[in-house]
């Protein structure tokens, strides 16, 4: 007779398991104490390791001293029956008594042990993996495409139609989209020009060329850091709520309530959003343009040794109408796009919550990705042709 006892020192853990194979064609495993989620995996363990000690024909697990066991214990009896049915071998279970047999005659054993084990997730090599990422940015770029062109029929029907654009609401997206947003557009946009203006003063002073901060602050905040970091702001912040919101009306339904009353989901949604952006992120980006003039000036003044009527001199000779129209030309391109995507991505949204904010985040991200692609066009546009 060979005897192994296990004794787990934590009372929720503690379990007694022993194994009698002495007779041959018949193994006998005794367990005692608790069988619970917290010792079903070492028992299993236990368990596993003694069947393949040596072959038998009839496997006979006594319970008789065990005091306690729930779902994950009775789960650990119907995979030794499972064992058993691969290994054509009879299964029996001895000793139930009180709670055990109450919990245990509840567990349909020899059903639960014919069902399969569900197959492990697929291993998918490296190409594969590019393959299926390259066709799901196909299906969204295609997805995109198409969204456009709605918008856009959408947007020409307004256009046309002046009074089937809802105003008030537009009122209300160019509030939250451009009004809320001053403080922070501010804030960052004269920090932004700050900055710029340490690095010039730093760099020009080696050659005694503080005065030229001024060309340098100016023309970098008005052709691409004024438009470039207001809409990315205007992104972080309309772009995922106007995602979030058409998401949530996805959710519960009203966006197919309104195309069952005959709106136009696309024209009463998208339009004012669209419309708000294109008029107040211009105008947010004069402001930050300003604000970053200033940072730069405060810097060129303090910290370049340049004099105030200077400093203005020189922004007034290097800049040129041309410049800020750069800007708002470039401003009004990236408002269209962060309209347009975010409300793209809230139509997109399929489930519950969890499903809104992973759209609200691929707005916010696809919004900044296609900015700087667009500035990066615009740049070489405005280099060869402006």
């Amino acid at each position: 007779m060979a005897k192994r006892k296990s004794i787990i020192p934590d009372e929720s853990a503690t379990y007694e398991f022993a194994v009698d194979d002495a007779t041959g064609s018949e193994k006998r495993i005794r367990i005692g104490g608790r069988l619970s989620i917290t010792n079903a995996h070492r028992v299993h363990l236990d368990l596993v390791h003694a069947l393949e000690r040596s072959p038998y024909r009839r496997l006979v697990i006594d319970l008789t001293n065990l005091v306690y066991i729930d779902g994950a214990g009775a789960a650990v009896l119907v995979e030794s029956q499972r064992s058993c049915r691969q290994a054509g071998a009879e299964f029996d279970l001895i000793g139930l008594r009180g709670d055990v047999e109450g919990l245990l005659s509840l567990v349909d054993r020899a059903k639960l042990s014919e069902l399969k084990k569900i197959a492990a997730p697929k291993q998918t090599s490296v190409p594969v993996e590019i393959g299926e990422k390259t066709l799901d940015l196909l299906t969204d770029i295609r997805k995109m495409f198409v969204f456009v062109g709605d918008a856009t029929l959408a947007l020409t029907h307004s256009a046309l139609h002046p009074g089937s654009v809802r105003w008030r609401e537009t009122l209300y997206y160019m509030e939250r989209a451009g009004a809320d947003a001053l403080p922070i557009v501010g804030l960052i946009s004269l920090l932004m020009g700050m900055i710029l203006g340490f690095q010039a003063v730093l760099q020009l002073s080696q050659f005694g060329a503080n005065i030229f901060c001024a060309d340098l602050v100016g023309l970098s905040v008005l052709r691409e850091l004024g438009p470039l970091m207001t809409c990315i702001l205007v992104a972080g912040r309309s772009g995922s709520a106007f995602a979030a919101e058409i998401g949530t009306m996805k959710v519960s339904e009203e966006v197919d309530a309104l195309a069952t009353m005959g709106f136009d989901p696309v024209r009463f949604l998208v339009v004012p959003k669209v419309v708000a952006l294109v008029l107040m992120v211009p105008l947010l980006t004069l402001y930050a343009d300003f604000l970053g003039l200033i940072g730069g000036m405060i810097v060129g003044t303090t910290q370049g040794g340049v004099t105030l009527s200077a400093y203005v001199a020189q922004s007034y000779e290097a800049i040129g109408l041309w410049d800020i129209a750069q800007g708002l030309i470039k401003c009004t391109v990236f408002a269209m796009i962060i309209a347009l995507v975010g409300c793209m991505r809230g139509f997109q949204v399929r489930g519950g919550a969890a499903s809104v904010g992973q759209y609200t985040t691929s707005a916010v991200v696809t919004g900044i990705f296609l900015i700087i692609v667009a500035d990066a066009v615009f740049t070489v546009l405005f280099t060869y042709f402006g």
